[in-house]
C-alpha cells in the first residue's frame, strides 16, 4: 500500500489541473466571482454531468446563458410561465420540461433557505461518517416540492427523478457527490466556498473511470458501481490522506476520460503510471 500510496501522491501532485478544466464541468461555476452564483451554477453543471463531456457541455452552456451575469438572482426570481419559453433544451434522459422542474425546484429551495448549502445543512449531521444522510434529505426535500406548475399536475417522471438521486435507494450519487467536492473542497481547482464540512466526510464521485481504475488497483471488490461501492473507495483512499481522501478524484477520473484506461488487460495497461498495481 505505501508504493501505491507514493504512485498515487506522485500522480496528484504532477497533474495539470488546469490544463483539464475545459474537459470538466466545474468550468462553468469557475467563470462567476460571487460564491451564491458559483453555487446555483455548479449545481445545474453537476445535475446534467452525465455522459460524454462533449455533448453535456453544451446543454449547460445553453441553461446557463440565459441567466446572465448572476445566476443565484435568475433563479431566485425565476418564473416559469414567463421565462419558461426561453428554455427549450432537452438532454438524454431530461425532457425540456424535466430541465425546467429542475430550475423551478432551485428557485423553491432559494426561496426557502436562501441558498442550497442552508437546504443541505438541514439535513446533514456532523456526527456521520459521511455526506449521505445530508444528501438523503436533501434530495426528499427537493423532490417533495410540487411540480404542478411545470407539467400541470405534481408528478414526477423518470427524466426528473435522474437528477435526485438517493444513497437511501443505494445509488452512488455521483454528480451530487461532485457538487459536494466542489463546495467543500478548497483545494486545486475545486471552490471551497462552503465551510465547516470535513473534506475526509465526503464520499467520492462514482463514475465508470473511478470505478474501473479502483477495482484495478484492489480500491474496492464490488461489481457494482453503487453507493457501498462509492464508500468502500473513499475509506480505501483515506489509507492514503485521511484528511483529504478525494484529493486524487479529479485526476484519476480525468486518467479514464482520457482514454488511457481502458479496460483491466488492454494493451494501454503497459503504458499506465498504474500498472504495476
Amino acid at each position: 500500500m505505501k508504493s501505491l500510496k507514493r504512485i498515487l501522491d506522485g500522480f496528484y501532485n504532477d497533474f495539470d489541473f488546469a490544463g483539464h478544466l475545459r474537459k470538466d464541468p466545474i468550468e462553468f461555476p469557475l467563470r462567476y466571482a460571487d460564491p451564491p452564483d458559483r453555487e446555483a451554477a455548479a449545481f445545474i453543471a453537476s445535475c446534467l454531468a452525465y455522459g460524454k463531456v462533449e455533448l453535456f457541455k453544451p446543454v449547460i452552456e445553453k441553461i446557463l446563458l440565459p441567466m446572465g451575469n448572476s445566476p443565484h438572482a435568475f433563479l431566485l426570481d425565476f418564473d416559469v410561465k414567463r421565462q419558461g419559453k426561453t428554455f427549450t433544451v432537452k438532454y438524454r434522459f431530461n425532457e425540456r420540461e424535466d430541465i425546467l422542474c429542475l430550475l423551478f425546484l432551485i428557485h423553491e429551495v432559494l426561496k426557502r433557505h436562501s441558498s442550497l448549502e442552508a437546504c443541505f445543512r438541514k439535513h446533514y449531521s456532523g456526527e456521520e461518517s459521511t455526506t449521505g444522510g445530508g444528501i438523503a434529505g436533501f434530495m426528499e426535500e427537493i423532490i417533495a416540492i410540487d411540480t404542478s406548475g411545470v407539467y400541470g399536475r405534481n408528478i414526477r417522471p423518470r427524466g426528473l427523478l435522474q437528477f435526485f438521486p438517493s444513497p437511501a435507494g443505494g445509488s452512488a450519487c455521483k454528480r451530487m457527490n461532485l457538487f459536494l467536492r466542489w463546495m467543500v473542497r478548497d483545494r486545486d481547482i475545486d471552490l471551497g466556498i462552503w465551510k465547516g464540512i470535513p473534506k475526509n466526510r465526503l464520499v467520492i464521485p462514482l463514475d465508470t473511470h473511478i470505478a474501473r481504475i479502483s477495482r484495478c488497483i484492489g480500491l474496492t471488490g464490488r461489481a457494482s458501481a453503487d453507493w457501498k461501492a462509492a464508500v468502500e473507495i473513499t475509506e480505501a483512499l483515506k489509507k492514503f490522506d485521511p484528511d483529504d481522501p478525494l484529493k486524487y478524484d479529479f485526476a484519476l477520473c480525468h486518467h479514464g476520460i482520457s482514454g488511457l484506461c481502458r479496460s483491466r488487460s488492454g494493451p494501454g495497461c503497459r503504458a499506465c503510471f498504474l500498472k504495476d498495481h
